[in-house]
């Protein structure tokens, strides 16, 4: 990985980067942060000559080598260095929450607009709200592109940024048109390479945010993290990795909780962690605990289905949303527990800051 003297390198300095990295079988994927562009040697980046070659030029700072099957994901990239802001938040300052019913009723489009409204009166950054919905079955509801255009109302109305799940390539289309603030990439897409990768080239160089939801067989962290290097591989460095319960279920649960497990991705990685403790649980009366457990482990922050009234949506709503009153008194305590955990870094008490 190449950190540049400057911000970044002009088009005459990268051509003579690509040149020498080309020449050892290595290509060269341009990463652009926020305050400074990154430039990552993919490949087999262990050759002498060419890091003594890369190290000769002028304009280089440093070139890091890592030792590790996602070099860009892991922890001692120098992408660790970056942060990622969303919706006025800085995460790692302090938590992010998303929130919003599971699926817009195009039919009913004021119940969205209105729980919208009561996400952000609550406390919520970012609206959620599904336009197309993977289902497992053919004849369920499907999803509705008419519902893309009731979600970019709610942002104009509530000044909320905005979430929603992609399935494809038509998909990604439409929600780039739209300017969507979030796209989510749901479980069942989570080792659909190709649309990682797609997703990945097409927001490179852009502000969009990435919300990856771990594969649903228990992905292993290798695999979780693995899909994630697809996307930053492909341009975008803006991936929040997002625990959401996997199987095979625990009884009682829709899926087998897994919120613990964010632990062990920060140990291994820099990227954000935002826990759903929705889809982990299933049931909106064992939400709180779970999303109040996974602040506890460490959390950046939670995606919370919340919907007005519940009873009237559609999806998974009835049975897993909370309303927004639970949604403002968890976001409290929420904040609360993500205080007290700061606390703790590896073990041991940490200092302030």
């Amino acid at each position: 990985m190449i950190i540049p003297r400057e911000s970044r390198l002009t088009d005459t300095q990268l051509a003579e980067v690509e040149a020498i990295v080309a020449e050892f079988g290595c290509r060269i994927q341009v990463i652009v942060g926020a305050e400074r562009c990154i430039y990552a040697i993919l490949g087999d980046e262990r050759h002498e000559t060419m890091m003594n070659r890369l190290l000769g030029l002028d304009y280089v700072d440093r070139v890091d080598a890592i030792d590790s099957p996602y070099k860009l994901m892991d922890i001692n990239s120098s992408l660790a260095e970056s942060r990622l802001s969303l919706a006025g938040v800085e995460l790692g300052k302090e938590p992010l929450f998303i929130a919003g019913p599971c699926t817009i009723d195009p039919k009913n489009p004021n119940l969205f607009l209105d729980s919208a409204a009561a996400v952000k009166e609550a406390g919520g950054h970012i609206l959620r709200g599904g336009v197309w919905k993977p289902r497992t079955m053919p004849y369920s509801y499907q999803g509705d592109s008419k519902a893309l255009g009731i979600l970019v109302e709610a942002r104009e109305k509530t000044g909320l940024a905005i979430n929603t799940e992609v399935m494809d390539g038509d998909h990604l289309k439409q929600v780039l048109e739209a300017n969507v603030d979030v796209i989510q990439i749901g479980t069942r897409n989570a080792v659909n390479y190709s649309l990682l990768r797609q997703i990945g080239e097409a927001t490179a160089g852009t502000k969009t945010a990435i919300l990856l939801k771990r594969g649903r067989p228990m992905a292993p962290v290798g695999e979780f993290l693995a899909a994630a290097e697809y996307i930053v591989s492909a341009g975008n460095p803006n991936v929040m990795l997002c625990p959401r319960g996997t199987l095979p279920a625990m009884d009682g649960y829709r899926n087998h909780p897994d919120e613990s497990i964010t632990q062990h991705l920060k140990e291994k990685s820099w990227a954000p962690v935002v826990v759903d403790p929705s889809h982990s649980v299933g049931r909106a009366a064992f939400v709180p605990g779970a999303a109040l457990a996974a602040m506890a482990y460490g959390a950046d922050g939670l995606v919370i289905e919340t919907h007005l009234d519940p009873k009237s949506g559609i999806g998974d709503d009835p049975k897993q949303s909370i309303t927004p009153d639970v949604l403002k008194q968890l976001i409290l305590d929420a904040r609360d527990i993500w205080r007290i955990r700061r606390k703790y870094r590896h073990g041991h008490l940490a200092t302030a800051s």
